[in-house]
């Protein structure tokens, strides 16, 4: 097949899964087409499959801001026509459903059918999509692709109940590539880190406030005062500074470290013992689906898909949003016996597995043949 992608190039979860499985496509044998204003970060290699194809907007001053969806309609309309594409995948819905159903229309009308799946991978719907100045857009936008998949059960029922969606979601959930994240040996590095064997605990994230930093900070604050351990933060954002703050007025600041952002973070979950997330709300988790595929149990809420992935008692534990005493209490469950702790680590890698990349490509080359074909679409496998 071949196969245009959209998506936001940056280091944000539908970008990165986008990305990934564009890439895993291609080694499959089918044509890729990343549509998008700059290369994807993960985008880190050559491959004779895959093809980059930049939007630009015009700079004119009569625009305050640049009419980017017009543009990105106008290049899938373009890269569509050039490269014979058989179908569009486009992440996360707001504006790429909206701009690839403009594409579509476009092509129509000189006989040309494109059909375009969508995925949602969270604030498309859960934050950003609900308000009132994009609402009625993504709404018309998702009922209009020709397929819907959600990375989790969790945002599809989130989907329904604040959309009024008339087409099936597709759950097709996020996936790891276990030759990038699996454990490795980096004793050396760990023993910089904690040289006296601390334990290592782990947050990864944009330190937005949802995914409410300073609770990981006061978890830790509690865990410190029973297991000789230190806490790696890892990325950068605007509660980072609050954060920071947190440290100095606990009087832990000598068992924190700021990483600040971190392109192979595999690295780090490699040393680390725990990866705590306490979010207020997540769509999937995929931070911490990366960090049990390197063996790191998590302390997580129960927040949006996480009971999805982190099972009760087994890969780690799961407390209400907000309530850190309860996080703490279990992180030093886990981390003050080692045999636990390493039982911990095999049945967080176990479940990992479930979500192989190779698991779950399968799923979504079978929605893009389902699609062409409810869309009368000749393609080749």
């Amino acid at each position: 097949m071949r196969i245009g992608i959209v998506c936001y190039p940056t280091y944000g979860g539908s970008g990165v899964v986008a990305t990934e499985l564009g890439k895993a496509l291609a080694k499959k044998g089918h044509q890729v087409h990343f549509i998008t204003y700059q290369e994807p970060v993960r985008l880190d290699s050559f491959h004779e499959n895959i093809f980059y194809h930049e939007v630009s907007a015009l700079d004119y001053p009569l625009f305050q801001y640049q009419p980017y969806e017009s543009a990105l309609a106008s290049k899938i309309v373009d890269v569509a026509k050039f490269e014979k594409l058989d179908i569009l995948h486009v992440h996360y819905a707001i504006p790429h459903a909206s701009a690839a159903m403009i594409a579509r229309s476009i092509l129509k009308e000189s006989g040309y059918n494109l059909p375009f799946v969508t995925t949602l991978h969270g604030t498309d719907i859960t934050l950003v999509g609900k308000d009132p100045s994009y609402k009625p857009v993504v709404e018309y936008s998702i009922n209009h692709s020709d397929g819907i998949t959600s990375v989790s059960a969790s945002l599809r029922d989130d989907t329904y109940a604040n959309f009024n969606i008339r087409n099936k979601i597709e759950v097709i959930p996020n996936f790891i590539d276990f030759e990038r994240f699996r454990k490795t040996d980096k004793e050396h590095f760990k023993k910089a880190i904690a040289p006296s064997g601390e334990k290592i605990l782990i947050h990864i994230s944009n330190f937005r406030k949802v995914k409410r930093v300073e609770d990981v900070v006061r978890m830790f604050s509690k865990v410190v005062k029973k297991i000789s351990s230190k806490l790696l933060l890892v990325g950068d954002g605007p509660e980072r500074m609050g954060a920071e703050m947190l440290c100095r007025n606990l009087g832990i600041c000598d068992h924190v470290r700021f990483l600040g952002k971190q392109d192979k973070v595999e690295d780090l979950l490699a040393i680390s013992d725990l990866f705590i997330l306490p979010s207020e709300t997540e769509s999937f988790g995929l931070a911490a689906l990366e960090a049990m595929a390197c063996e790191v149990p998590v302390i997580s809420s129960n927040a949006g898909g996480l009971p999805e992935i982190n099972i009760e008692g087994k890969t780690g534990y799961m407390s209400d949003v907000g309530d850190y005493e309860d996080m703490a209490k279990h992180a030093i469950y886990i981390l003050e016996d080692e045999t636990r702790l390493q039982e911990f680590k095999a049945n967080a890698f176990a479940h990992a597995r479930t979500f192989d990349i190779d698991n779950i490509l399968p799923q979504y080359e079978a929605y893009y043949e389902r699609t062409l074909r409810m869309n009368d679409v000749e393609f080749v496998i």
